[in-house]
Formats: C-alpha cells, sequence, structure tokens
C-alpha cells in the first residue's frame, strides 16, 4: 500500500494550509500555525476581515495582498476559506484567465463568482462510518502502460463499539482512500449511495518525520482526536454538504450539456430558475448561503470591464468574499492609458482594504521547508535542511521547495533513506535557478546574435 501511496497520491503547494493561524481570543496570529508562517501583519488583516465576514459586515469590501512573488498571497486567501469553515468555497483564478476561456470576459466571471458561493443542504442519508481497524488495496496491471499497477477496489474493515464489518468497494473509493491518505485508526464516513468518502478524525496520533526523527504529532494538522463511533456501522444520518450555485446552474441544463466545462455559457433564464429554487429552499430552512473566497492573483492583468464587473458584483447581497493579489506598485490600467495604483482603477481601491506581505527571512524560510518536508513525508538531515534554507535566501523560496523531491529521488538511487547535503547540490546542479539562467543566456548570446 505505501507504494501505491506514492504513486498516486498527490501533495499541493498549499496542502498544509488549515486556516490563518490565529489566536481566536485576541485575533493575533501566532507565529506559527496552521500551516503559516510569519506574515503576521496580513495574517492579522486577513483575520479581521474573516470577522468582518462572521459580523455581516463585509457587504461592499475586499482585500487586496500586495507584496512580492513567493510571500504567501495565495495560501492567506486559502486560509481565509479555512478560517470560515469546512466546505466554504475557494476559488482561485489568475487576472489573465479571463482572455482565455473560449467564453465572454463576463460570461467567466460570472460562472467563478457562482462557483465561489456555496449552498449548504441538509439531508438524511445511508451511511457506513466506523473506524479503520484495516486496509488492503486490490491492484491490477495499467490497461495502456504494462509495468505499472493501479488500484482497482479495496476491502475495508470497520468497527464501532458494537461491530465490526469487512465491506468491497470499488476503484473509485480505493483512490479516494489513497487520495486522502486514509489510515488505520482514521474514523471515516462512507455514502452508501453516492460512494463519497469523508474522514471523520482519527482515534490516534499520526508520526510525521522531522530532521532526522520520527515522532507523533497533535491534531492540529486538520486531523481531529476523535473516539471510536458507537452504534451499528450502517445507519441513516443527518449531515449536510456544500454544492455551488455553478454546481447547480449545470445541473438544471439540458442533459447534454451537463460536463460542468467552464467553456460553456448558461443562460440567464437557468441561473433565474436557480437563485428562486435556492432562496425557496432558504426560506424552508432547508438549505443556507455560504458566501466563499474568490480569489484572483495578478489583479493588475484584469481589464476596466473586467474591474467594473467586478465593482458591480460586490454591491450584491450575496456575493463571495473577493481578494485580489498583486506584485506591482503602479502599472496601466489595461484597456486604457491610465496609470493607476496596482493597476487597479481608484473606484475599486476606494472598495479594498489593502495589507501588505513582505519577504521571508531565514529563520520563517527554515520553518516553511519543515513544513514541507513534513508534508511531502520525505527525511532530511539537518544539513541538507541549512543548505535548502541559504538556497530559499539567495534564490528563492520556491525555488528551494521544488528542489526537495529531485533531491529525495536522487538519494533513492543512491540507496539512502534520508536526503543529504550532495543529493540536494545534485538537484540545484541540475534545475538551476532565475539568476543562473538569465547569466547562462547573457554569457552565450553574443554566440548566436549575429
Amino acid at each position: 500500500m505505501p507504494q501505491v501511496m506514492e504513486e498516486i497520491r498527490r501533495i499541493g503547494i498549499h496542502s498544509h494550509i488549515r486556516g490563518l493561524g490565529l489566536d481566536h481570543r485576541t485575533l493575533n496570529p501566532l507565529p506559527i500555525a496552521d500551516g503559516l508562517v510569519g506574515q503576521i501583519e496580513a495574517r492579522k488583516a486577513a483575520g479581521l476581515m474573516v470577522e468582518l465576514i462572521r459580523r455581516g459586515r463585509r457587504a461592499g469590501h475586499g482585500l487586496l495582498l500586495a507584496g512580492p512573488v513567493g510571500t504567501g498571497k495565495t495560501a492567506i486567501a486559502l486560509g481565509m476559506a479555512r478560517e470560515l469553515g469546512r466546505g466554504v468555497p475557494f476559488v482561485s483564478i489568475s487576472g489573465s484567465s479571463i482572455y482565455s476561456a473560449g467564453i465572454n470576459k463576463t460570461e467567466f466571471l460570472t460562472q467563478t463568482i457562482r462557483r465561489a458561493i456555496g449552498v449548504k443542504i441538509k439531508e438524511t442519508r445511508e451511511v457506513y462510518e466506523g473506524e479503520v481497524e484495516r486496509i488492503r488495496i486490490k491492484k491490477a496491471a495499467h490497461p495502456l502502460v504494462s509495468y505499472m499497477e493501479i488500484p482497482v477496489g479495496a476491502l475495508i474493515t470497520l468497527k464501532t463499539t458494537e461491530e465490526k464489518r469487512t465491506i468491497e468497494v470499488g476503484q473509485e473509493i480505493a483512490l479516494e482512500l489513497l487520495k486522502q491518505r486514509v489510515e488505520e485508526g482514521d474514523v471515516v464516513m462512507i455514502e452508501a449511495a453516492t460512494g463519497r468518502l469523508t474522514v471523520m478524525g482519527s482515534t490516534r496520533p499520526r508520526r510525521v518525520v522531522e530532521g532526522e526523527e520520527e515522532k507523533e504529532v497533535d491534531y492540529t494538522l486538520g486531523i481531529e482526536k476523535v473516539e471510536t463511533p458507537a452504534g451499528p456501522i450502517r445507519k441513516r444520518k443527518e449531515f449536510t454538504y456544500t454544492l455551488t450555485l455553478h454546481d447547480l446552474d449545470m445541473a438544471n441544463i439540458s442533459t447534454g450539456r451537463m460536463f460542468g466545462f467552464m467553456g460553456e455559457e448558461i443562460s440567464d433564464e437557468v441561473r433565474k430558475a436557480v437563485d428562486e429554487r435556492v432562496n425557496r429552499m432558504i426560506f424552508e430552512k432547508m438549505a443556507e448561503l455560504i458566501p466563499g473566497v474568490l480569489f484572483i492573483d495578478e489583479a493588475h492583468m484584469l481589464d476596466i470591464e473586467a474591474f467594473a464587473f467586478l465593482n458591480r458584483a460586490m454591491e450584491q447581497e450575496f456575493a463571495p468574499i473577493l481578494v485580489l493579489a498583486t506584485n506591482r506598485g503602479t502599472a496601466r490600467i489595461r484597456g486604457t492609458d491610465i496609470e493607476s495604483p496596482h493597476g487597479i482603477p481608484l473606484d475599486l481601491l476606494d472598495r479594498l482594504l489593502i495589507a501588505n506581505t513582505k519577504l521571508y527571512n531565514r529563520d520563517e524560510i527554515r520553518e516553511i521547508l519543515k513544513l514541507r518536508i513534513r508534508e511531502e513525508e520525505v527525511k532530511v538531515e539537518e544539513e541538507a535542511l541549512e543548505y535548502l534554507v541559504a538556497l530559499g535566501e539567495q534564490a528563492s523560496l520556491r525555488y528551494a521547495s521544488q528542489l526537495l523531491l529531485p533531491a529525495k529521488i536522487i538519494a533513492e538511487k543512491d540507496g539512502e533513506e534520508k536526503v543529504k547535503r550532495e543529493h540536494v547540490a545534485e538537484a540545484e546542479r541540475v534545475f538551476v535557478d532565475v539568476r543562473r539562467s538569465i547569466e547562462h543566456i547573457r554569457a552565450t548570446e553574443k554566440g548566436f546574435l549575429v
């Protein structure tokens, strides 16, 4: 199973973010918490925005994160969504996305906004729920690549305080078991009708590698401590789930067009019908509207038409929390000849609260790399870690982080269990940073510019 998990599991660059890392009594950020390190002022600003949202005082306002590349702007926006609660939608796009979507800009932005607004629906469903006692993944040869094996199903043994049962599940659930890194001792819930898998928590601590030591960690990384469930394994349970307004839009267009591609326009009639249905469900207390977070990176790439659309959208009664990010000081507003702060029109800037992000210092770089090492489950010697920290200072944090997995592969090929300094150095030699890449071109360009 560990080998299959290594092949199937994919770790996102922000998969370790669990919130904003705040002391919720004072709203002051902790130095290291919830996967975030440093950026104290920006995190406090984001925390105050979250508190405004909780108090219903957000209408007409958004947040602009301004700072150099690689300073955690996306992570802070994601932390805001995580801070607001499980199931809160988080949608991230680049400002340049509107020019390559295959549909007109306002339709693209409308779909994006509706993806960032959730509808929490209450239902009663039949589920299997229990503590995982054993998992056996069934594998078979890949249909296209003969030397690869893929999971085709699994046998999972669940137990409660009253009974124990082994359940056979199909490929989709087996993949979810691997994707969500389900371990023995985890408490899971599997919906009988849909096969949707949810990890409720764990009855035992997780073990992680930090530096050269393996140790138990607490449950603040997103795996809550829970008890073994009581009652039968198969039961009817009341619970809620969240769909977005865009999900409901796509479910209400004709059958032949319900695949949810962003390159497809949706009529105003469909959206109006969905909105009326959602309003009815809210009135009957069967649903609740959940504004999510819409994060637009490289906001200076938007044009005047897109800015005008967002300005109007922020005035709507139901709208997502808008978080823009930019690394530009003054820039021309696209579609005009006007120079403006951050390349954003002044009328929209007046609606935004602005927070700055800063470059990380050496200690913060070290802590962030340790978080990535833990998330990637890589064993790294202390000397190798310090070498990565130095690279993070000299080149960039992203560059140092990206060398981690190539260095791990080099170590494995050398028959080593831990990444050593020489493995990082070899990865650095093969994958150059931006400065060395530019120097290489400058040194050779006279030879081919004839």
